[in-house]
């Protein structure tokens, strides 16, 4: 079993110094070659150094030999976290993505209510398709990679093949609910760059998490699922959608108290959103009373010691604020690219820009970059599912996402809110 450690107190504050030094030398040889003038090295270092000290409010973890800063950025030192640092080293061009979300199948034995897949209707395309545009984004700078389903371990062998696709400047994440998990398999991933295991954890109550998954077996499932990671040494995390009332009644601490008994190292806090399984019918509104509630837990369990050996939290709802990093779809940080091919902006927002079935995934990827200037302020998951779904029903559709010339009805003069904050304060870097 793989030990976490969380770098709290003293230790964080020299931690980040290490880091921050790590950084200066690493790259001063891009300057010393010439690569980088002096003038971009130093705005290197200044965006740089302003985003990490953006992200210094999460629990940094220990994990093994490297450290966990946030959900989407790589282990440092990895070679996948200097290629995400890379990010900033772009001035005459938008900044570049450094995150993707990619199924290889919508294949699942459960029915989770929220699932934003309920949709997405169709065959698995063709997985060599979907490592052509894999390594294409390898190649513009992307580091971390979260493989997902459906589940994924039931069609082990495009699993296999696509993380095999992927080299060292790329971190491998699986979310997975432990259906088809083996300790040969885990294994063989692991030797191929698997980096953790994410599992779904929505209540502490085995009954709840049956009923919420459909299935009678989903808690024994995640249960020896959690249990293969640990014996192959694979970090195990979590991902857990609490609607509103989770975070009164005490539903959020007994999650984190499952959490830290499984042994986990992370857990993403994910804000019900209105797509997929809960596009028609919607979702819990968080009043701003509502989301300072849930920053204010979050903050609690990630910097106050007596929370010191819980899992690190990354909710979205602090990832996603203006004041942090905004919604960062579209590719401007992150975007999705379904089991059927259709590149989305964001795996909640049910609109695609085309499919890499069909045609060049380049062309579709710059196509939706085009539409996506940088983070903006505006969540567009929740703003325009009332004219999805209108869409959908007007088209007498029962399948997601939103073609593409559906899609531009949408994002043709959509308002995605100011840029945020952090990026433009990255941009000012240049004037």
């Amino acid at each position: 079993m793989t030990k976490a450690i969380n770098i709290i107190g003293l230790r964080k504050p020299i931690f980040a110094a290490k880091v921050k030094l790590y950084i200066f030398f690493y790259y001063l040889t891009d300057l010393i070659k010439g690569q980088l003038s002096f003038r971009r090295y130093i705005l290197f270092l200044k965006r740089l150094l302003y985003f990490l000290s953006i992200i210094y409010h999460n629990k940094f973890v220990k994990i093994g030999n490297s450290v966990r800063l946030g959900l989407y950025i790589p282990r440092f030192p990895s070679k996948a976290f200097f290629t995400a640092c890379r990010k900033f080293m772009v001035f005459d061009a938008k900044l570049p993505c450094t995150t993707a979300l990619i199924s290889v199948t919508s294949a699942c034995r459960f029915n989770c209510e929220h699932c934003y897949q309920k949709k997405d209707l169709g065959k698995d395309i063709d997985i060599d398709l979907t490592i052509v545009a894999v390594k294409k984004l390898q190649e513009l700078g992307v580091a971390f990679f979260n493989i997902e389903g459906g589940e994924p371990f039931l069609v082990y062998d495009r699993l296999r093949k696509l993380c095999a696709s992927i080299d060292q400047g790329g971190e491998i994440w699986v979310n997975s609910t432990g259906d088809g998990m083996s300790i040969d398999r885990l294994k063989e991933l692991k030797s191929l760059g698997l980096t953790a295991i994410m599992f779904s954890l929505h209540s502490a109550d085995p009954e709840k998490v049956n009923a919420f998954m459909k299935s009678d077996k989903a808690w024994e499932t995640l249960n020896e699922g959690i249990r293969l990671c640990h014996e192959a040494d694979i970090p195990v995390t979590f991902n857990s959608c609490l609607k509103r009332d989770d975070f009164y009644n005490g539903n959020f601490q007994k999650v984190m108290e499952k959490a830290k008994e499984f042994g986990g190292c992370l857990i993403q806090i994910i804000k019900p959103k209105p797509s997929g399984g809960w596009l028609e019918s919607g979702t819990d509104s968080f009043s701003e009373a509502d989301l300072s509630k849930v920053k204010e837990l979050v903050h609690t369990y990630n910097i106050d010691a007596r929370y010191k050996d819980y899992p690190s939290i990354s909710a979205q709802i602090i990832e996603e604020d203006p004041k942090v990093f905004g919604c960062t779809s579209g590719g401007t940080d992150r975007f999705y690219i379904n089991a059927k091919g259709d590149v989305q902006p964001c795996e909640f927002l049910n609109i695609s820009f085309g499919n890499i079935g069909k045609e060049d995934f380049g062309v579709i990827y710059n196509r939706m970059r085009s539409c996506f200037e940088g983070p903006g302020e505006c969540w567009l998951c929740e703003k325009y599912s009332a004219s999805i779904l209108k869409l959908l029903k007007e088209n007498n559709l029962e399948v997601l996402p939103l073609n593409e010339e559906l899609a531009k009805k949408i994002c043709s003069n959509w308002d995605r809110g100011k840029l945020t904050e952090m990026y433009r304060v990255i941009e000012n870097c240049l004037k």
